[in-house]
């Protein structure tokens, strides 16, 4: 499972450009995720700066 920390999310956008089908900005611009594939998303969960992402 895929999951953004709201509260730590900075809305980079590294997330998105990494993995496109996994995530996109909510209304707030902070990542969300719209496709639960921790595959897809594990360059994202590595490369994100402030550790906002985590997938099991």
């Amino acid at each position: 499972m895929v999951k953004v920390n709201k509260d730590l999310c900075i809305g980079c956008g590294l997330c998105t450009s990494l993995a496109p089908t996994v995530f996109e900005f909510d209304d707030d611009g902070k990542a969300k995720v719209v496709l639960d594939d921790a595959d897809a998303a594990a360059e994202a969960v590595a490369s994100c700066p402030v550790s906002a992402i985590t997938a099991e």
